[in-house]
């Protein structure tokens, strides 16, 4: 069952969401050659405790760390390692939450570590981008097909692979709840979208093949033709007048 938030609840997720963009802001200084994924996961849940609030992701799932950090082909869920150190060129997603007073708020950045080639570049704007396209359909009357087809439509014109076996989501209370959002055009029109509900929008794009498999660390999701992968994600609440992003500022 999908929840309609109470404008409280809205205010409290509002905070989360500010928090959270303060953090991806923090961390996308933070970030340069040299440091271990560890590090950046020990500097952005130092931010967030800053706040008086929590690392979402911290034990979701037993999930070992607080953000989820994944490098080139790794897609998402990739676990924060000592082990793993930051070269030029490398592309790095930032996936995580903020739980505050309760209420949940979850974003995802991709940073390009010094420089890339245009063809990675295009990649992480155009992933950014077809958010962007997405929610132009979250508004009441319209239902969750129609952001997924935005964001597809959007993307098959470079010929990405739209990851398939993962989706965005609702968010509130908990950090993952009904409804699931995919960001390809499926059968069924899903939910019909209404003021106050909240959800996750959250594109997934490979450069190859849409195909993914996990690990053997049973976390980190990675691309099966090895290419880049890139992640952008942020909280919205459906309003009369179009989507809020509460984690953007």
């Amino acid at each position: 069952m999908v929840s309609i938030k109470s404008d409280r609840e809205i205010g409290l997720m509002r905070d989360a969401g500010k928090i959270l963009a303060l953090v991806h802001n923090e961390v996308a200084n933070y970030i340069k050659p040299g440091l271990t994924t560890l590090e950046i996961d020990k500097f952005a849940e130092k931010l967030v405790h800053k706040h008086n609030a929590t690392c979402s992701f911290y034990h979701l799932y037993d999930f070992p760390g607080n953000f989820c950090i994944s490098v080139n082909d790794e897609v998402i869920h990739g676990i924060p390692s000592k082990d793993v150190v930051l070269k030029d060129g490398d592309v790095v997603k930032i996936d995580g939450g903020v739980n505050y007073k309760g209420y949940q708020s979850d974003a995802a950045r991709t940073h390009i570590v010094g420089k890339t080639t245009k063809e990675v570049e295009d990649l992480v704007c155009r992933t950014k981008q077809s958010f962007f396209e997405g929610i132009k359909y979250a508004v009441p009357g319209n239902h969750i097909n129609d952001i997924s087809t935005g964001i597809e439509m959007y993307i098959e014109q470079f010929g990405y692979g739209i990851v398939e076996d993962y989706v965005g989501h609702g968010i509130g209370v908990k950090v993952h709840e009904d409804p699931e959002i995919p960001n390809f055009a499926t059968k069924s029109k899903g939910i019909l979208i209404k003021k106050n509900m909240t959800f996750a929008v959250e594109p997934m794009i490979n450069l190859g093949s849409y195909e993914v498999y996990t690990a053997d660390d049973k976390w980190t999701v990675k691309t099966i033709d090895g290419s880049i992968s890139s992640h952008y994600e942020n909280t919205i609440v459906i309003t009369d007048n179009g989507p809020e992003i509460l984690s953007l500022i």
